[in-house]
């Protein structure tokens, strides 16, 4: 085979590498931040950055034309752009090999800065997914490149020895690690994603289990013709479960309402106190009907 039928073959070969790592990373930051909090991954830590420094005007013209889909639209050009670099890598460590796990490694450390820096942080613990998936990938990609690079093993046999050596690297051992990279991390993602959904559903079941008490101050009742009877006209009071929700949220707060606190501390409070939901539950309820606003509605 000649160097340039070698350089096309490996080419593509180099970019799957870098999409099976950037693949792995992903997989593997999901298993951890499941461990630490969903919030803490790297997609969500990143894409969070991302929306705080858009200009408020993208916002607005993103939310007119998506809609709720905003967030989804901004994930998967979130995950293009990942996987066009991860390939840019995997080309780049054909001919460079530690410098292309050298840049998936710098990759982890712009998503476990974005995971820092966020409002919300917990401490360093919030960049252990990004880290973590960082190395592995990194560890991915080197191995897998040097299956390209790599001349066969010595103890093959005579025709699988001949047949690498004409296509100039470990052919054999490329497709073998490749295939066990893809299926894990499959496994390890579909594990990541499970155990945040249970952590979610476990917390959603705590909110379904909360009845309100009567107010203690009702709301008065609505005045009649509140309610236009025109066909298209939606209800005047919408129904929690109609409600609609946009905003710049990428992983919604599962808040579980057994555990949930609400601190009131800082300065110019004299008696710093903490309450459970059910201290506020047992404090007299008032009732009104209030009309809300989405911020990003245009006036008029």
């Amino acid at each position: 085979m000649t160097t340039s039928a070698k350089l096309w073959v490996r080419l593509p070969l180099g970019a799957l590498s870098g999409l099976l790592a950037g693949f792995a990373a992903l997989a593997v930051a999901e298993l951890v931040s499941a461990a630490v909090r969903p919030q803490a991954g790297p997609l969500t830590a990143v894409g969070g950055a991302a929306i705080d420094r858009t200009p408020t005007p993208v916002k607005d013209w993103a939310i007119r034309h998506f809609g709720e889909d905003d967030k989804l639209v901004l994930q998967l050009g979130i995950l293009a752009t990942l996987a066009v670099l991860a390939m840019v890598l995997g080309v780049v460590a054909l001919r460079f090999r530690r410098a292309g796990a050298a840049g998936v490694l710098i990759f982890g450390v712009i998503g476990a800065t974005a995971a820092l820096t966020r409002p919300d942080s917990t401490g360093f613990t919030d960049a252990l997914p990004s880290v973590v998936g960082a190395v592995v990938a990194a560890a991915l990609l080197y191995y897998l490149i040097g299956r390209l690079t790599r001349p066969p093993r010595a103890d093959r046999t005579a025709a699988d020895a001949d047949s690498d050596r004409g296509a100039g690297w470990d052919r054999r051992g490329f497709v073998i690690g490749a295939s066990a990279a893809a299926v894990a991390s499959l496994g390890v993602g579909a594990l990541g994603r499970h155990l945040t959904g249970n952590a979610s559903q476990a917390a959603v079941e705590s909110r379904n289990a909360v009845r309100l008490p009567a107010p203690a101050s009702p709301a008065p009742p609505l005045p009649a013709g509140t309610q236009l009877k025109v066909p298209g006209i939606s209800r005047f009071t919408t129904s929690n479960k109609a409600f609609y929700r946009v905003d710049t949220a990428l992983v919604v707060p599962k808040v579980d309402a057994d555990t949930w606190r609400l601190r009131i501390h800082g300065r110019g409070v004299a008696r710093p106190v903490t309450l459970t939901f059910e201290d506020l539950l047992r404090r007299e309820l008032i009732e009104r009907d209030i009309t809300l606003t989405c911020v990003s509605n245009e006036v008029g």
